[in-house]
């Protein structure tokens, strides 16, 4: 009896391990596919209930010396740094220091509504304060003394509370806040409560004097016959909003701490993952929901480098994409869905190279017009631009963002920044376009031509 439950125990442990290797393959297969595609340079992690199911380098680290990205290739994180930004300050409220009610104007007096912005609307994008990444002027480097001054002059979006808008200044002044208050530098407080109890040893701040053979170099253009690197941005310039570099074996670290809520109590804690009420966006953290799990996560770009970092909490799932490729973020965001894809057992396509065809106008102009998913209460217009098809999709009379569709062959295309979508012209036997499919995910949805 006792020989027989040894065999089934080691028949089972067989089973999971075979299916841990062979979803490590598919991991690796999908990510391989989107670097031979030059859609991916950089290194990955992709974690499940606590074991690590890839760890891998993809592409080079610093075409000069031919070294090529591995586990303590060090990245900048750029926007990333947000969550970390809300996790110091949630401590600082941990210790009763300071209140999410507090006021900006109890921090620093002359910013427009600054008796009405709270901590909490900092942190939630919620503030109204406008974004100094959005204006033209060049800063090259910041400084307490002339950043927030500057930033006192920005017109306010809206006033507090009343809409949603991503703002980088907003989080600038939660990292001066946090000096205020902490008695510390930030970089000095963020290693007290973070860095040092996680131990996450190769996290920094000034990624532009660093001297490591492990640091990255952020490219413009990377591929085989071009290696243009990008200008480095100064970490005082995104402080508190974007200013951290780090690597994929720290960012784990990072994640584990936040399983085990080592930082801060989960009551406090979980409130960062709960969106606010007008945006499905947290305190540092993007808030969504796939394959019936709350998903965490946040994406980082910045001159040379992008980077996506998702959490799902519940099933212990932790997925590290660091790039050193300018314009990488939405491919990793892209990567991120397939990965989870993946890990979920839900249908996912493998990215191929595409060649786009030129298509004369009177063909392209054939497919102009607007098409419905009944069932999605979702329309899509379609335009004619130059060579190519523009597409604005419309739920309930809210637009999204537009594509670009590139042609395949005279009734196939694809999108531009998502090679993988694919879109089919329906055209009958009388030569009329009836309608379109649509490829995406390995789900293909149909959408009848109304207009």
């Amino acid at each position: 009896m006792k020989k027989l439950f040894l065999i089934t125990i080691t028949i089972a442990l067989a089973k999971f391990l075979f299916a841990q290797d062979s979803t490590a393959q598919k991991l690796d297969e999908l990510i391989a596919a989107y670097a031979k595609t030059g859609k991916f340079n950089g290194f990955a992690l992709i974690a499940q209930h606590g074991n690590i199911l890839l760890q891998k380098g993809y592409g080079i680290k610093n075409a000069e010396n031919n070294s090529m990205n591995d586990a303590n290739t060090i990245f900048q994180i750029a926007s990333i740094t947000k969550q970390f930004t809300a996790t110091i300050i949630l401590k600082l409220v941990e210790l009763k220091k300071m209140a999410l009610t507090d006021k900006l104007n109890e921090y620093y007096n002359g910013f427009p509504y600054g008796d009405s912005i709270t901590i909490e609307h900092l942190l939630t994008h919620t503030s109204g304060l406008h974004s100094f990444t959005e204006e033209d002027t060049t800063i090259n480097e910041t400084d307490e003394s002339r950043i927030v001054p500057y930033l006192k002059t920005l017109k306010p979006d809206f006033a507090p509370g009343a809409d949603w808008h991503y703002s980088n200044s907003g989080y600038v002044m939660l990292g001066y806040i946090i000096q205020k208050v902490s008695g510390m530098s930030y970089w000095q407080a963020m290693r007290k409560y973070i860095f040092e109890p996680l131990h996450m040893n190769s996290s920094g701040f000034d990624f532009t004097h660093l001297a490591s053979d492990d640091k990255a170099v952020g490219y413009d253009v990377l591929n085989d016959s071009v290696h243009q690197q990008a200008t480095i941005t100064d970490s005082s310039v995104p402080f508190g909003a974007g200013a951290i570099y780090s690597t994929v074996k720290d960012m784990y670290q990072w994640h584990r701490g936040l399983q085990a809520y080592k930082i801060i109590d989960k009551n406090l804690m979980d409130k960062a993952y709960l969106p606010c009420s007008i945006h499905n966006y947290g305190y540092g953290w993007q808030i969504d929901s796939i394959y019936g799990k709350k998903m965490v996560s946040h994406s980082g770009s910045i001159s040379g480098f992008g980077s996506n970092f998702a959490r799902i909490p519940e099933d212990d799932i932790c997925i590290v994409l660091l790039s050193n490729k300018s314009g990488s973020t939405s491919h990793v965001i892209n990567i991120t869905n397939k990965l989870l894809a993946v890990l979920y057992h839900k249908p996912y396509s493998i990215p191929v190279k595409r060649t786009p065809v030129s298509l004369s106008k009177e063909i392209l102009n054939q497919y102009g017009g607007t098409y419905e998913i009944t069932d999605m209460h979702l329309t899509i217009d379609i335009t004619v631009g130059s060579d190519v098809l523009i597409a604005q999709p419309s739920r309930d009379g809210h637009p999204g963002p537009t594509s670009v569709m590139l042609a395949i062959d005279k009734t196939h295309f694809y999108d531009q920044r998502d090679e993988e979508l694919e879109v089919t012209f329906d055209v009958n036997t009388a030569g009329k376009v009836i309608g379109i499919s649509i490829l995406q995910m390995g789900i293909r949805k149909y959408a009848k031509k109304i207009k």
